[in-house]
């Protein structure tokens, strides 16, 4: 905000400064250097500040890559994991159904144990009757059989017990050892469902509840990486802005020396400004006045800076960059900001455009050469020092034109 504050004062006073201090006399002379050397004073400063924000623009960048870096790894992991939690899960609800089938079984033994038990209890019951039977029979062989055995188990053993009774007897005293065989079995077969059943709920649980912890410590550290980056972002986003609002000031005083330094030069000269030699680049176009190089083409100030600037003297004369034909003349007021403003068509969809002029020097529909001056360095439009806005357009968009000079 003090930014742009002070730009605003600098834009408002600097018409008063430079009558003030630069009357068309020598006797400004010196307050003018002086006041150029401030200038200097201010842009060196500014660029210094320009520099550091942009070193502290490429350390921000770097950091942000390397959380998007670490945040990528971290989501392939935690990709991995939601697959090993579904493994788990569809071996859980696997193990799940097998737990029903076993619960299923073991109802269905414990049943058969009720009725087993039920069964021997009876076949018992009738072995006793019998026994009852032999005795008041008075049969006392069997009898002492019987009273000579050291228990049930011993009874069933004794051949001489199983001699005596009949065969019905023989069925009833099998029934019983079946009976008897049986609930051990069927006891002995639920003890390991049931251990089974605990072992695999247990297994499972602990695969999963593993697998839970790993994916939710690593999405916690994706939380925390993307809170970092999302600082640095908006810490990168301030930076750069109030790197572009110096840049605009920059702008604004390297305009503002070179309008001064043109004063100076015309206080010195008696007011003749020399086109100069033709500078010719790299590419296809000459360079369209002697200056010095202010400001790129690209995003300024929140828009589109379509051209680049060329501080120059005001009254420089202005060159066109090649061979063509002005297609486009338009004064102050007509052409908004741009001020005094010269198009001229190239062919092929190519034209070229010179702004902030403060008169022409060629005419709407004429032929111009490469090099002739079409127009002289102003400070008319939008412009906050004597300076040439230069365009380059390919059917009619604008492109940066350092590739073309």
């Amino acid at each position: 905000m003090r930014l742009r504050v002070s730009l605003l004062v600098l834009l408002a006073t600097l018409p008063v400064v430079l009558w003030g201090v630069l009357p068309m006399t020598s006797a400004g002379a010196p307050g003018a250097q002086q006041k150029s050397r401030e200038l200097q004073r201010k842009i060196d400063i500014t660029r210094g500040k320009i520099a550091r924000r942009k070193g502290t623009e490429r350390v921000l960048t770097r950091d942000i890559e390397a959380y998007n870096a670490r945040i990528g790894r971290l989501e392939r992991r935690i990709g991995t994991l939601r697959g090993r939690q579904a493994t788990v899960q569809a071996d859980l609800d696997e193990s799940r159904s097998e737990l029903a089938r076993i619960q299923s079984d073991l109802r269905a033994e414990r049943s058969r144990l009720v009725r087993l038990r039920k069964r021997l209890a009876e076949v018992r019951t009738a072995l006793a009757r019998r026994l009852v039977e032999l005795y008041q029979a008075d049969e006392p062989d069997i009898v002492t059989v019987v009273l000579e055995a050291e228990g049930f188990n011993d009874l069933l053993e004794r051949g001489e017990f199983m001699q005596a009774v009949s065969e019905q007897d023989g069925r009833i005293l099998q029934l019983v050892r079946t009976a008897r065989g049986d609930a051990k079995r069927t006891e002995a077969r639920l003890d390991r469902l049931e251990g089974r059943q605990q072992r695999l709920t247990k297994r499972i649980l602990q695969q999963r509840d593993a697998i839970a912890a790993v994916k939710q410590e690593l999405i916690d550290t994706k939380v925390g990486y993307d809170g970092t980056r999302e600082d640095k972002r908006r810490a990168l986003s301030k930076v750069r802005t109030s790197r572009q609002e110096l840049e605009g000031h920059l702008d604004g005083l390297e305009e503002a020396n070179a309008a001064i330094q043109a004063k100076l030069r015309q206080l010195s000269g008696g007011g003749s400004l020399p086109a100069g030699p033709i500078r010719q680049g790299s590419g296809r176009f000459i360079w369209p006045v002697n200056g010095t190089f202010t400001s790129p083409f690209g995003p300024r100030w929140g828009r589109l800076h379509a051209g680049i600037d060329i501080a120059a003297p005001e009254g420089t004369p202005i060159r066109a960059a090649d061979d063509g034909t002005v297609i486009l003349m338009q004064g102050t007021g007509a052409s908004g900001g741009y001020g005094n403003y010269t198009c001229v068509g190239h062919g092929g969809g190519i034209s070229t455009c010179y702004a902030h002029q403060v008169r022409f020097g060629t005419s709407q529909g004429a032929d111009v050469n490469k090099g002739q001056v079409i127009g002289y360095v102003g400070n008319t439009g939008n412009s906050f020092g004597a300076h040439l806005h230069f365009e380059v357009r390919i059917n009619g968009a604008p492109v940066n034109p350092m590739g073309y000079l």
